[in-house]
């Protein structure tokens, strides 16, 4: 019982929460320099994390493996931080005062738990099509590039470009859509980017397929996170203005 309560005394510390940030900026300062000198590290962003990791040596990756266990431990930490000040301040009079930093601390976790489904999950591949060309996708569905054109400005440079795209299921089309540089159109979790287009024999466009499947889950831990600084904030200003 002793052994528990010191393990959650140690996991409920600002102080553990401090080192671990340390050793976490520690890890990722390695890792910024080490990177550029490394050629593995070139693909690190074409693949899922996790399925990078596993293909490379420990002896080039142990930083990353250190953060990842650092950052584990630090979830720990913001989960019973939480719990032992909403305890220690259940009798307080403004409980939104109280409840505002958990918020924040909520927002982070849903940031990083959209990381973790990220790095397990996460597709992207991308080349030139052409016109005509067809992309497989999940669940017998294929995309069809019908048309791509662009317009060239009067330097004769590529100013706007766009592809029109039908989605086929077992053969039969099932949707159709424009893409563009800023609107790219999503099917089945896969968004669908066109980068630039580039006049060979005919218009081919650089594409982009890519899934992110924590995306959504980050999203919210951001907003989450936004929310509860501004409520504190606010809360904070209103109580230091009457001794102002």
């Amino acid at each position: 019982m002793d052994i528990l309560k010191k393990i959650a005394g140690f996991l409920a510390s600002l102080s553990t929460a401090i080192w671990l940030l340390l050793a976490l900026l520690c890890a990722l300062l390695y890792g910024s320099i080490i990177m550029p000198m490394r050629e593995e590290f070139q693909g690190l962003h074409m693949m899922p994390l996790f399925r990078w990791l596993s293909d490379n040596p420990a002896g080039i990756t142990w930083w990353l493996w250190a953060a990842i266990a650092v950052l584990s431990l630090l979830t720990a930490n913001t989960l019973f931080c939480s719990v032992d000040s909403v305890i220690k301040k259940s009798g307080a009079r403004n409980l939104l005062l109280v409840l505002s930093p958990q918020v924040i601390h909520i927002g982070f976790l849903f940031v990083l738990l959209g990381h973790l489904l990220s790095s397990y999950g996460s597709y992207r591949a991308s080349g030139f099509v052409a016109e005509g060309a067809s992309l497989p996708l999940p669940d017998n569905e294929t995309v069809v590039f019908d048309r791509i054109s662009a317009d060239v400005g009067p330097s004769g440079y590529v100013t706007d470009w766009a592809a029109e795209i039908r989605y086929l299921k077992d053969g039969s089309p099932v949707r159709s859509n424009v893409i563009g540089p800023n609107s790219p159109s999503f099917r089945n979790g896969y968004g669908i980017y066109i980068k630039t287009v580039e006049f060979r024999q005919s218009p081919v466009a650089l594409v982009e397929l890519s899934r992110d499947p924590g995306a959504v889950w980050a999203l919210v831990g951001g907003m989450l996170f936004l929310a509860g600084m501004s409520t504190l904030l606010a809360l904070r200003i209103k109580r230091e203005r009457p001794s102002a």
